[in-house]
């Protein structure tokens, strides 16, 4: 085995494929929409003039890119923080009951591997204006809000309503890594705790929260560039309305203006989106590993 790690030869063919691979599936996409977020994109003769950052000046100017990359760091701060914050309370509750520990992390995990569209869709219906949530208030007498059509607001309605069912659908990835690595802590830690006269609130606060330190920085990563890259569910529950309700993100507003039937096709004005949305998730990505960087240590 030694002479294998040593062999150079050896070493290159086993990490070629998966090398080829990687270049193909993101390295050369990713400089190919580098490259096209410098140009204009010509409808008539489907061919690409270089025209240098004239797209990201225009970003720049751009209210509709303002807003959707406002309603953007909305969900990221929201997303890091609410599901840091269930998912260590979920997997501190589940850690801590012996019986039916498995049917509740089952049941909180499983709209995780549900179809972002199918979920979408029942919510949706769930709030309708004039069907759902709002039947049920007016049954009582309550005239329910316009919870997908509300536009007033610095964070709009529909935003905040998203937001929430983002978060029951994907709180239970975090949960998941928070219990995997609590379950790594050894026990005699909490039973010397305890001995000391410690109680669970402070044995949480003291072990349990350093000792799963990478594991949040790791979970908060995860939640950061799924949230800026968050597209399904809004596209789900409100189609192409987005920009009536002012509800574009950075992912809805690149769809639209590369791809939609609305005003789409400007191929070099949706690079300059992508563009900025891998810099805006390595950028965060960075931000939080700074955060949340330890030292090697020993359970």
């Amino acid at each position: 085995m030694d002479r294998l790690l040593r062999n150079k030869k050896a070493i290159f063919i086993f990490v070629a494929p998966a090398l080829i691979l990687f270049t193909v599936v993101l390295f050369i996409p990713i400089g190919t929409s580098f490259y096209y977020a410098l140009c204009d994109y010509s409808k008539v003769t489907r061919s690409y003039t270089f025209v240098g950052f004239k797209n990201f000046v225009n970003l720049l100017h751009d209210k509709t890119m303002h807003r959707a990359l406002k309603n953007s760091l909305f969900f990221l701060l929201f997303s890091c923080i609410s599901q840091l914050i269930m998912g260590l309370l979920l997997a501190a509750l589940l850690t801590n009951i012996k019986k039916g520990r498995n049917l509740f992390k089952n049941v909180i995990y499983l709209p995780c591997v549900l179809s972002s569209a199918a979920l979408g869709l029942l919510w949706a219906f769930l709030f309708h204006a004039k069907v759902g949530i709002n039947n049920l208030l007016a049954i009582v007498g309550i005239k329910g809000p316009g919870w997908l059509y509300e536009t007033s607001g610095f964070i709009t309605l529909p935003m905040w309503v998203i937001a929430f069912v983002a978060l029951w659908q994907y709180v239970g990835q975090s949960m998941m890594l928070y219990m995997a690595q609590i379950s790594g802590i050894s026990k005699s830690l909490y039973e010397a705790s305890y001995i000391d006269g410690a109680t669970k609130v402070k044995s949480f606060w003291y072990i349990t929260l350093p000792l799963i330190k990478p594991m949040v920085g790791t979970a908060m990563s995860l939640n950061a560039i799924g949230s800026l890259k968050f597209f399904d569910l809004i596209y789900a529950m409100l189609g192409d309305k987005t920009e009536n309700l002012k509800m574009d993100v950075l992912a809805t507003y690149l769809y639209r203006t590369g791809f939609s039937s609305k005003g789409g096709n400007h191929y070099g004005k949706a690079s300059a989106i992508g563009v900025v949305l891998v810099i805006l998730c390595l950028l965060v990505t960075a931000i939080i590993n700074r955060i949340f960087k330890t030292e090697s240590y020993e359970m």
